[in-house]
């Protein structure tokens, strides 16, 4: 039988460990105050302050009109340069853009000839130079249908579509980059901390005082559990407060509580995951190596870096055995949507089920690690 009071104590005891470990408490607050502000205001858009040169060999208020559709926050203001200033420009990697405007543009649109505009793009920006590319044809066709037209506007199309961007009407990148940071964050320390205290026991032969002792494995295992767990809940539940809410005003839609419990479920099962990673490794470099191998599939193909129905179907259906990716659903229809129980009720027990597996697997195995020692 499973004594709540060992189980309370020593998880007070991992408490007191964590404590005198001043690293792992840098680690902590650094991940869930700095890390998530950092990766809020520090992710701009593909398209954000793209250096672009134009060369303007037509001199006319049509080219005038299409250098100055380039602007912040998209655009630096144009470089104007000379053709043959272009290349060495390029290779210099001091613009990323360079569009050329040919001699007699405007009259040659004026009569209704189809003159060619050069777009050069520097592809090793990959980002921006996919993005760009599309966005500068887009603008230059609109600044010449308008300048056809004499006047700032389209004709009315047949059909008009109203555009209405819900749940993140201004397209912060800020909100979606530190919600997620967050819930990558729940993952990552809840490993590595419940997987560094079991190996901390082991290196500093503490694990042989507890196999002494009145208390089962599985009373051990579920201290590691409760205490790491906590740590890391009430660490989200301050960046979510403070950090989201308070430094970079990102408003949350949904119930903290839920998104809580919702946390307290995935921790079950990413700690119990923490400590059968541990009972793998001999040393924190081995378990260092095994959390790469972990962790970065874990919140690359969960769905928080990239839409989870992108993936090949047999990544989603790979990934459906994993429990972040039913947190990574669960807390953006929480935080995002405002979603209630009756709507993230599917992803939370099937997080449970699966935590509950990964308990008794970590369990079996801790069992016969600690069956080795003896």
């Amino acid at each position: 039988m499973i004594s709540s009071k060992n189980v309370f104590r020593l998880g007070v005891k991992e408490l007191w460990s964590l404590v005198r470990d001043p690293m792992m408490l840098v680690l902590i607050a650094w991940t869930f105050t700095v890390a998530i502000y950092v990766a809020a205001t520090a992710m701009p858009d593909s398209l954000h302050n793209a250096p672009i040169a134009i060369v303007d060999e037509d001199g006319s208020p049509l080219s005038a009109r299409i250098v100055s559709s380039f602007y912040p926050p998209h655009f630096k203001m144009p470089n104007m340069v000379s053709l043959a200033e272009v290349d060495a420009g390029m290779d210099r990697g001091d613009y990323t853009f360079a569009l050329d405007i040919p001699p007699n543009f405007q009259s040659d649109v004026l009569a209704g000839r189809t003159p060619a505009i050069q777009l050069n793009i520097d592809a090793t920006r990959m980002g921006q130079a996919f993005t760009g590319n599309a966005y500068i044809q887009q603008m230059v066709a609109s600044e010449v249908n308008e300048f056809i037209q004499r006047y700032r506007s389209t004709a009315v199309p047949p059909v008009e579509l109203a555009l209405r961007m819900r749940f993140n009407p201004n397209l912060e990148r800020a909100w979606f980059g530190s919600l997620m940071e967050i819930i990558n964050n729940v993952t990552m320390l809840s490993i590595i901390l419940t997987g560094a205290a079991l190996i901390r026991e082991r290196e500093h032969g503490t694990i042989e005082h507890l196999l002494v002792m009145p208390v089962t494995p599985a009373e051990i295992m579920l201290a590691k559990v409760w205490s790491m767990g906590l740590v890391v809940l009430l660490a989200a539940l301050v960046a979510l407060v403070f950090i989201v809410q308070g430094a970079l005003r990102v408003p949350i839609q949904g119930s903290l509580a839920l998104f809580m419990l919702a946390a307290a479920l995935h921790l079950f099962a990413t700690t119990s995951m923490g400590i059968f990673l541990a009972t793998l490794a001999r040393s924190m470099p081995q378990f260092g190596m095994l959390l790469v191998l972990v962790l970065l599939p874990l919140q690359m193909l969960s769905g928080g870096s990239t839409p989870y129905e992108s993936m090949p179907q047999l990544v989603q259906d790979i990934m459906q055995v994993a429990p972040t990716t039913h947190f990574v659903s669960a807390g953006q229809a929480i935080l995002y949507r405002g979603a209630g129980i009756d709507v993230v009720w599917p992803q939370l027990l099937a997080i449970l089920a699966i935590g509950s597996l990964l308990f008794i697997a970590s369990l079996s195995r801790f069992r016969k690690t600690i069956s080795q020692m003896v």
